[in-house]
């Protein structure tokens, strides 16, 4: 190992360990939040430029959100696992052992996936049904898909190359890999849908290509040594023990994040058997809501980072005073942007109904809103999870994901929208975020309760 990187490792571990966490959340926080603000905006300029296309396109692209977000689900199962058990063996002082599982999860997630991808496209015709789409959206979702599914094994590189430089605080090299292929999609939205005429193939194919230009910038930093841990094939050492280790966070993260695209589902056949108006504000409404808690998701990856050395490194009073600090500028956060959203919510609607549909913008706004509300609980439950998914506490975190995607949404959506129709599909999420938020503040208590008698590890850098 070169003193250079010696020196690095040293220096971003006593920053972890020793710097007070009000200053470092912000710094690990801030480029993660950026990079997930601009994810979440490239994905609102995909709705806007194809709801030039009208209804059905619109459409279209909410039913294939969920292909999206399955494949997004694998590779962040195996992105998160790596992350936090990358963290816990740096802050362990066992760099060599973290580098083999970041080659390793890398080479693995970007094979899983493309099978899986291959195999999406042979079923894409029965695919598209079950996702939701309807017979005058379905032509539309199919020529999406098909050229997305190409996108498969670059989401599983851009994923884990991101995770292996958040896991190691190097929060800044991965968002400027993820933010350019943001803006290249974006700038290639409007000249592959409407100046080639490629219509929703077109905007799939920007998303496509901007995925490839992300993972390459990702991989940049480490083809340049600029990073603690390290990138050859040589570091590529399957094991029984390795995957084991990163799936007790690898799955609890595939299952909360894969149930997203279950309930995606079950809400999109609920909402297109409404009409086609419903099932577009629905894809809308989400979009519109990612902002926000696209912004609260970042805040969470990167704190999650500071805990997981502080976990590894055994300084457990650290831990209790990052979650602190972290659900209090959440809270402040979410209330402001929450607030700010709900207050503006028709008109970012209005946007995307080309056509002015009053149902669109109705069943939209109360959806945005509704969510607006229960914003603070909806970060409680991402910083809680995000300190069991830091320490490699699977059953917490599976149980926290189950909450909100299973137990307590795809009811929420079944229940609601019998009882109340449009109204009550457009609530669900917000009720759900309730019945989370009470079941993750429970969780939190009893962990915290149970690590009361560990001692911190001595101090390791004298003042």
């Amino acid at each position: 190992m070169s003193d250079d990187l010696r020196a690095r490792r040293d220096e971003r571990r006593r920053m972890m360990l020793e710097d007070p966490v009000a200053k470092i959340i912000p710094i690990m926080a801030l480029p993660m939040i950026i990079t997930m603000l601009i994810d979440s905006l490239y994905n609102i300029a995909d709705t806007y430029f194809v709801s030039r296309l009208g209804m059905y396109a619109t459409a279209a692209v909410g039913v294939n959100d969920s292909l999206l977000h399955f494949m997004r689900s694998i590779a962040m199962g195996f992105g998160v696992g790596a992350s936090s058990y990358i963290s816990r063996l740096m802050g362990a002082k066992r760099e060599e052992d973290a580098c083999v599982v970041g080659n390793t999860i890398l080479a693995t997630s970007m094979i899983f996936i493309s099978l899986t991808a291959a195999l999406a496209y042979v079923f894409m015709d029965p695919l598209v049904d079950l996702m939701g789409s309807t017979a005058a959206s379905k032509q539309y979702s199919m020529d999406y898909a098909s050229i997305i599914l190409i996108s498969a094994p670059f989401t599983a590189a851009e994923v884990s190359l991101s995770q292996m430089l958040r896991s190691e605080g190097s929060t800044k090299y991965s968002m400027a890999g993820m933010v350019s292929g943001c803006v290249l999609n974006v700038f290639l939205d409007p000249i592959f849908i409407s100046v080639l005429g490629m219509e929703v193939r077109g905007a799939a194919l920007a998303t496509t290509i901007s995925k490839v230009v992300s993972a390459c910038i990702l991989a940049v930093p480490f083809v340049r040594n600029k990073t603690m841990l390290v990138l050859k094939p040589s570091y590529i050492h399957p094991s029984r023990g390795l995957y084991a280790e990163v799936a007790k966070m690898g799955i609890p993260t595939f299952i909360r994040s894969s149930l997203m695209s279950v309930s995606s589902v079950v809400t999109n056949n609920i909402a297109g058997g409404f009409s086609d108006a419903a099932l577009a504000s629905v894809s809308v409404a989400n979009k519109c809501t990612r902002l926000v808690g696209a912004a609260i998701m970042g805040f969470g990856q990167g704190y999650q980072p500071i805990v997981g050395y502080c976990w590894g490194a055994k300084r457990y009073g650290r831990v209790r005073e990052s979650f602190r600090t972290c659900s209090l500028m959440g809270a402040t956060a979410s209330l402001i942007l929450g607030g700010i959203m709900f207050i503006f919510a028709p008109r970012l609607i209005a946007v995307f109904a080309a056509s002015g549909a009053e149902e669109i913008i109705g069943i939209g706004t109360l959806m945005v809103r509704s969510q607006c509300v229960t914003m603070i609980p909806h970060t409680w439950v991402m910083i809680v999870n995000s300190l069991f998914q830091a320490i490699g506490k699977p059953v917490q975190a599976t149980i926290l994901g189950l909450s909100r995607q299973a137990l307590a949404l795809i009811p929420c959506v079944i229940v609601l929208s019998a009882l109340f129709g449009v109204g009550g599909l457009a609530v669900a999420q917000a009720s759900a975020d309730i019945v989370s938020g009470l079941i993750a503040g429970t969780m939190v208590i009893l962990f915290f309760r149970s690590i009361r008698s560990l001692n911190d590890a001595p101090t390791e850098y004298a003042s």
